[in-house]
């Protein structure tokens, strides 16, 4: 099981970008999938997740009406898409799934995914 997350950078405030995981050694349309963030002295803190059983998305409350979480199927990839940017949404950036179908209050929450991606840069400054 693997996950490789791509697509990070630098990126001035107001600005968009698309994150991408693909994964391999397993089917990511059974699984539920997540992304998360950790800023420098902060800790990691759930953005958007879907629930595979049935396929909610949750965001957090600072990310909602700008990101955006899906998944392509027959690419076997996630996405976290990013519009409006903002210097606080500096972080790196990590792709998370498991094969459970968590509870609604826990999709955000790191500890219920037990495959992680190796984290993107994402750099939001002028």
């Amino acid at each position: 099981v693997q996950l490789r997350a791509s697509g990070g950078g630098l990126v001035q405030p107001g600005g968009s970008v698309r994150l991408s995981c693909a994964a391999s050694g397993f089917t990511l349309d059974y699984y539920s999938i997540a992304w998360f963030r950790q800023a420098p002295g902060k800790e990691r803190e759930g953005v958007a997740g879907i629930r595979r059983g049935d396929r909610r998305s949750k965001y957090a409350d600072s990310v909602k009406g700008r990101f955006t979480i899906s998944k392509d199927n027959a690419k076997n990839t996630m996405y976290l898409q990013m519009n409006n940017l903002k210097p606080e949404d500096t972080a790196v950036y990590h792709c998370a799934t498991t094969s459970g179908n968590p509870i609604w209050s826990s999709i955000l929450q790191p500890q219920t995914y037990n495959y992680w991606g190796q984290g993107t840069q994402v750099t939001v400054s002028s």
